[in-house]
């Protein structure tokens, strides 16, 4: 059993945003993610891709963005649950308990939920059914990690596109197939890798894959027939993924569709749970990351007074007697 002031499910740039604030609020802080890397949807979908609305950047990367949140946090130490998933949720004395993916409960003073649009789960590659070896990733933590190996990405959206980008001045080489012509990805990324030495192969897709315990290579079948054989250390599956609320849908919130209805004070329908950034709806709302990061701060300082009803709603600025 744990005990922290606030648990935040969801480490996307809102939930990232929430630690900090709640770090600021003097609060303790537990961040729970399914994904084993702190971003959410940016460092799983588009981490170089270069985001165009944050207030105070002309342009950031999502990977720096993500960067920077977290070194927003770290003074205030978060607890980060990474990896696991938040999966049942009781009250006990009026307080939130959190059932953990593995057993764990954490118990708290409140939640915020800021899930983004809910768990993730990557597309399957088919051909990867049927091979037991290691060497398919669905995301790239570390593009250092694959200097000098051949990579194969497979995918034709933004995420694909992104990796090709970062990955061919650090891998021996590039390939990324697609089967279909046209892409999802952004014209100027598809457009950079053009200019790259990445190998761009269209209306084909991967049908076998080869090795033992490790990718060696890979079979690629080009519409028409033609087969294709080339050296592989590296799949990366970048087909995207598949969203939904998971558990989050059991726990007796009043929904939307697959959005969290939350009022101005980011409230749930539910004693002590917040939620804020694009998993909630309300009338007027506006997904973007720039929004989520006002919510989360209404979100934090909301729950700070149910927590402790002596507390300020307002507690001020953050540059107040420095």
């Amino acid at each position: 059993m744990r005990e922290v002031d606030l648990a935040v499910i969801g480490a996307g740039p809102t939930g990232l945003f929430a630690a900090y604030y709640a770090g600021f609020r003097g609060l303790s802080v537990a961040v729970v993610d399914a994904l084993p890397e702190p971003g959410g949807q940016v460092t799983a979908m588009y981490p170089e891709k270069l985001i165009l609305d944050v207030a105070g950047f002309p342009a950031i990367k999502g990977r720096d963005l993500v960067a920077n949140l977290v070194a927003q946090a770290a003074p205030f130490q978060p607890d980060y649950l990474l990896g696991t998933r938040a999966e049942k949720l009781s009250h006990l004395d009026g307080r939130p308990v959190l059932g953990l993916a593995g057993g764990e409960q954490l118990h708290c003073g409140a939640v915020v939920v800021t899930g983004g649009l809910g768990s993730f789960s990557p597309r399957p590659l088919p051909v990867a059914d049927s091979f037991l070896g290691t060497g398919i990733v669905y995301f790239v933590p570390q593009p250092a990690a694959l200097a000098g190996r051949d990579v194969l990405i497979v995918g034709g959206g933004d995420s694909a596109f992104d990796w090709a980008v970062t990955l061919a001045p650090i891998a021996r080489s590039v390939t990324l197939v697609h089967r279909r012509e046209k892409f999802r990805a952004h014209a100027s990324t598809v457009a950079r890798v053009a200019a790259s030495p990445v190998r761009v192969v269209v209306n084909a897709e991967v049908t076998r894959l080869f090795g033992e315990d490790q990718v060696t290579g890979a079979e690629l079948t080009v519409r028409g027939g033609a087969v294709e054989t080339l050296p592989v250390d590296t799949v990366v599956a970048a087909l995207g993924f598949t969203a939904d609320l998971g558990p989050l849908a059991e726990w007796g919130l009043k929904l939307d569709r697959r959005h969290i209805v939350v009022d101005s004070a980011m409230a749930t329908n539910l004693p002590r749970i917040f939620a804020a950034g694009d998993i909630t709806e309300y009338p007027g709302k506006v997904r973007l990351i720039a929004t989520g990061f006002g919510e989360a701060a209404t979100a934090v300082n909301n729950a700070a007074v149910a927590i402790d009803p002596a507390a300020h709603l307002f507690p001020g600025h953050s540059s107040d007697g420095s």
